[in-house]
């Protein structure tokens, strides 16, 4: 009787130890799921520089595909007013936008979430700077950084990428090409210059109608100004506006050409002689032999780049007192670049599409790169998507090639025009209403802050 009752409480204690065990790898499979259920990374992503008419295209990129991969990355966090939003905690929560207005993004011109011009100088030179980026990333569980933006943002993204590492809180680091200018080396072009160019071209070709038609007793040139610092790329567009079918007196004075003044009046001075009229695109970094700008005005801009404007009044004053022929001058200005009424839908599509690309790499692990356009073939018109180290991006500028500009340096050749031509086509209208493209505002609600103290910029 007794070796029963003792059979029988083994047998008991042998079940409480197998419960105590189910329990105890209970929990530990509880543990192990808690840690593989861990709340994925939030994004940053910011808006860099002057902004385009289609920078909002490639925001709608970013936002639109990391809400397909909430399993991968958490709320996207956008900088009001650029990296200053992230040095000053100042986040912007799109979790709060709705479907709708993101999807607007694609057909609303300049920087939705704000843009600045900042650039982050180095570690050794002001550490505090990078410091406080991570430590509101880290605060925030920020593990991917998108920034949209062109030559500076590519210099700044990669040293976040780079030094971040070193500082203990790895940041997968993308940046989104963008830029009117065209100089992003790699990308075939640039989402934003499209547009930009598809402006200037028509803005030439009604402008020169117009002074066309009133040369006979009035105005003999149209001067144009347009944006490109170093690079002639907005100004070449302007000569897309002649065409074998529909030809016009066009002079183009790029940056890449020292200006000669006397060669230059002869040149205008021979083409109102032949057509009665004549147009002129000047870009905004044209310069004399000893490399000073005609619109140099002495200040200097964020980024320390001399402060431009005022070119097409010298060339304009130039004509006058030189030649004696009356014209007129326009500025292109915040313009050109928020044109999105006349928008290329392939400048669009770009757009989006390296958005799309940036969140698309970071989910397969690449870090410290730049999508880009890659031209498969140029009739038909045919690109991917491809992909360049931020390494061999930052600080590197693209020119104009030789082959581009013909060999009076006044114009633009066939070479250029094959290259351009596929950039600006096709209509991607905004919706309107009462006469009016309509274009969306965020909310902009605001990320609680989680850090004490003022952070002094």
């Amino acid at each position: 009787m007794a070796a029963k009752k003792k059979t029988a409480k083994k047998k008991v204690a042998k079940k409480k130890t197998t419960a105590r065990k189910k329990v105890a790898a209970k929990k530990t499979a509880k543990k192990k799921t808690r840690v593989v259920k861990e709340k994925p990374k939030n994004a940053f992503y910011a808006q860099s520089g002057g902004v385009t008419a289609v920078i909002n295209a490639s925001a709608a990129g970013v936002i639109e595909t990391a809400r397909k991969h909430k399993n991968k990355i958490g709320t996207v966090y956008a900088g009001r007013n650029g990296i200053i939003g992230a040095l000053l905690e100042d986040l912007i929560d799109t979790s709060k936008e709705s479907v709708a207005t993101i999807k607007a993004l694609r057909h609303t011109p300049s920087g939705a979430f704000g843009s600045c011009r900042f650039k982050l100088k180095s570690l050794e030179e002001n550490r505090r700077e990078y410091e406080r980026l991570i430590e509101v990333f880290k605060a925030h569980n920020i593990g991917y950084f998108f920034y949209n933006g062109g030559g500076d943002s590519a210099d700044t993204c990669y040293k976040i990428s780079q030094l971040s590492k070193e500082m203990g809180f790895p940041i997968q680091a993308i940046h989104v090409p963008k830029t009117v200018d065209n100089d992003l080396p790699i990308t075939d072009n640039c989402p934003g210059f499209g547009s930009v160019a598809k402006y200037v071209a028509v803005s030439t070709r009604e402008a020169s109608f117009d002074v066309g038609s009133m040369a006979k007793t009035s105005t003999k040139v149209f001067i144009v100004e347009v944006m490109g610092r170093h690079a002639g790329w907005i100004a070449a567009a302007g000569g897309l506006a002649s065409t074998d079918d529909t030809p016009i007196p066009i002079v183009i004075l790029f940056p890449e050409v020292e200006f000669n003044q006397e060669k230059f009046l002869a040149e205008v001075k021979k083409k109102v002689e032949k057509f009665g009229y004549c147009s002129v695109v000047v870009s905004e970094g044209v310069h004399w032999p000893d490399g000073r700008f005609l619109a140099e005005t002495g200040l200097k801009d964020a980024f320390g780049h001399s402060q431009l404007g005022g070119a097409a009044t010298v060339i304009s004053g130039m004509i006058q007192s030189e030649l004696g022929l009356k014209n007129h001058w326009a500025v292109a200005d915040y313009l050109q670049r928020a044109a999105r009424h006349i928008a290329s839908k392939t400048d669009v599509d770009m757009a989006y599409a390296m958005g799309k690309a940036a969140v698309e790499f970071a989910i397969k692990g690449h870090n410290s790169v730049m999508p880009t356009v890659d031209r498969i073939s140029n009739k038909p018109f045919k690109w991917k998507v491809g992909m360049a180290p931020l390494s061999k991006v930052a600080n590197v500028e693209k020119m104009m090639p030789e082959n581009f500009i013909t060999k009076d340096g006044f114009g633009i050749t066939k070479a250029c025009r094959t290259y351009m031509e596929p950039l600006i086509k096709g209509e991607d209208y905004p919706p309107y209403k009462n006469g009016m493209p309509q274009y969306v505002r965020i909310k902009g609600v605001s990320v609680p802050k989680k850090l004490k103290g003022k952070f002094e910029l």
